[in-house]
């Protein structure tokens, strides 16, 4: 049997994935659907961490995400969950790597990366900001 949860929930770096984020790094996302925070994902000391906002914890109305199945854990890895890796496009795209050059972006930073390509996404109704 295929275990799909295995699949899409690593705290290994995915196989071919080559970006890095200096562990001095900090950075802070907010992830909302429509009016409704869901959560915040931080960079901090060379880890990642994700928790839900009060107000999604308080509601009923949308489910947990996949690979946070728990509303009360602070979740924490040292690479990025998939998740939010998929919000960075493929680097190998033309005009992605265009904007790579034209705003002197550093392609191998995923903070740079997910602040730039991350927002919105077609494949995802949420929307992740900066903060």
């Amino acid at each position: 049997m295929l275990n799909l949860r295995k699949i899409f929930k690593s705290e290994e770096q995915p196989e071919g994935l080559e970006l890095t984020t200096p562990t001095n790094a900090k950075a802070h996302f907010i992830l909302n659907y429509k009016d409704l925070s869901i959560g915040y994902l931080n960079y901090s000391n060379g880890m990642w961490i994700f928790e839900y906002s009060d107000e999604f914890k308080h509601q009923d109305k949308i489910d947990v995400l996949v690979d946070f199945q728990e509303k009360n854990k602070k979740y924490e890895a040292k690479y990025l969950w998939p998740f939010f890796a998929h919000r960075i496009p493929g680097l190998g795209q033309p005009q992605i790597l265009e904007i790579i050059k034209h705003e002197k972006l550093d392609a191998k930073n995923e903070i740079v990366l997910l602040k730039r390509f991350g927002g919105k996404t077609i494949t995802n109704p949420f929307e992740l900001t900066s903060a």
